[in-house]
């Protein structure tokens, strides 16, 4: 008897254990050849300088700036100085093709270096329930710029809380030539908290203050963005060495658990 009970116990504890287990609910692992999976990416397009004063085109399927071989998707900045604009690059969006409210988001990418490039992993809001930026939020999840080849940056943006006012909430990580290997950057975000780290080490907590859209805007579907700027007036705070190009963001994989 005290066997059985034993037995039924464990199973008790198992099946709660498998309730709580995070599942990927969507990914690309990119073990195909060519553009980007068009049922999971979109395109950001233009040359308007993207509320940074930013450098770049962003093409559409144009596969100098973007594609996938060898299992990994390519983001490439590129610089011509016999066009106009000179930089051209990519801006991935998975905007009504992926979108997700809380969850876990892992992407596993190699990053671009050098003076002027500016590269991220991030999000935006699908739905702008709360109005336009910064009112319905923005997630950072990794910025890096250049000149600081040794430091990763998380922020969040809201309405109370933005780079326009100075009153941003985010953290940096020091890692040494981050830069020269492969990472894995990640997000955990629930109805209390967001937490941004890298390798598993997270560096910055944003916590729900319960005080309305302008400090916590983010319970609403965000969608996920992957892009290389240039220049702007973070990433080319100290000019762009046009000798580095071309620059390429190299991702393994996106997984979005929930």
């Amino acid at each position: 008897m005290y066997r059985l009970y034993s037995i039924l116990l464990m199973a008790v504890l198992c099946n709660a254990c498998q309730s709580t287990v995070e599942k990927i609910v969507w990914q690309d692992e990119f073990d195909y050849t060519g553009l980007p999976d068009s049922t999971k990416w979109s395109y950001d397009v233009g040359a308007h300088g993207w509320g940074n004063n930013e450098l770049q085109l962003y093409t559409k399927a144009d596969s100098m700036n973007v594609q996938v071989k060898d299992g990994f998707l390519h983001i490439t900045a590129r610089y011509d100085s016999s066009n106009h604009p000179s930089f051209t690059s990519a801006r991935l969006t998975s905007k009504k093709k992926g979108d997700w409210k809380y969850g876990k988001i892992e992407v596993r990418a190699k990053l671009p270096t050098g003076r002027g490039i500016w590269p991220a992993i991030w999000m935006l809001p699908t739905d702008w329930v709360y109005g336009g930026w910064p009112h319905s939020g923005e997630i950072d999840i990794m910025e890096y710029v250049g000149f600081e080849k040794d430091s990763l940056f998380g922020t969040v943006h809201t309405g109370a809380y933005n780079h326009v006012m100075q009153t941003h909430k985010g953290e940096d990580i020091y890692l040494p030539n981050v830069a020269d290997t492969f990472r894995v950057y990640q997000l955990k975000w629930s109805e209390k908290m967001i937490q941004i780290g890298v390798d598993n080490h997270y560096f910055f907590e944003f916590a729900n203050e319960h005080d309305g859209s302008a400090a916590w805007p983010f319970d609403q579907a965000f969608h996920l963005l992957l892009n290389v700027a240039v220049g702007g007036n973070w990433g080319g705070k100290h000019g762009v060495d046009t000798s580095i190009f071309p620059q390429t963001l190299v991702i393994d994989y996106v997984r979005i658990y929930q």
